[in-house]
């Protein structure tokens, strides 16, 4: 395990896994959301956002949280391993919601000047969260079945297997 994508519906705690996998196996996590996002929610453009993947994806190690379906298969491609945090619904709503509570720190997979907000975006975006189980799940499916040869595939359903497997991973 040496290049490892961390996908996932919002809410699932991609970058959370992300960064307690990295603490386990000595490696750089790379948070998408961090790169792909400006100040302001402005989306970095595709063709750019296109060869930073290249880029990051031709390094010998990492460990990178995001799904991001436009280049999706490329890092698979590049990749060993391939964990998919397939949470059920309410798990991933709940993890959006909360991180969105007053109490909560800013998150530090986001860049500066990207504030969790509660407005019309975020509606939209709880409801991208409940139907991501069946609009994007299964292309998640199909591109991990796609690029199965020569990788692990790992499916988390819970996460209580989540940490069943970090409980078992070494350096």
């Amino acid at each position: 395990m040496r290049k490892i994508i961390v996908i996932g519906s919002p809410g699932a705690g991609k970058s959370t896994f992300s960064r307690r996998l990295s603490a386990k196996l000595g490696l750089e996590v790379i948070h998408l959301d961090r790169l792909f996002w400006n100040p302001g929610w402005v989306k970095t453009p595709k063709e750019e956002w296109r060869k930073l993947l290249e880029e990051l994806a031709s390094r010998p190690e990492w460990i990178m949280d995001g799904n991001y379906d436009s280049t999706l298969e490329l890092r698979m491609e590049a990749a060993d391993t391939v964990i998919f945090l397939d949470y059920p619904r309410r798990v991933c709503l709940w993890g959006v919601i909360r991180r969105r509570l007053p109490w909560n720190q800013a998150r530090p997979d986001m860049p500066e000047g990207c504030p969790e907000k509660w407005d019309r975006d975020f509606c939209e975006f709880l409801r991208f969260v409940w139907h991501f189980p069946d609009n994007s799940r299964p292309n998640i499916l199909r591109q991990m079945e796609r690029c199965r040869r020569g990788r692990t595939m790992i499916v988390l359903r819970s996460r209580k297997e989540a940490e069943r497997l970090l409980g078992r991973l070494q350096i």
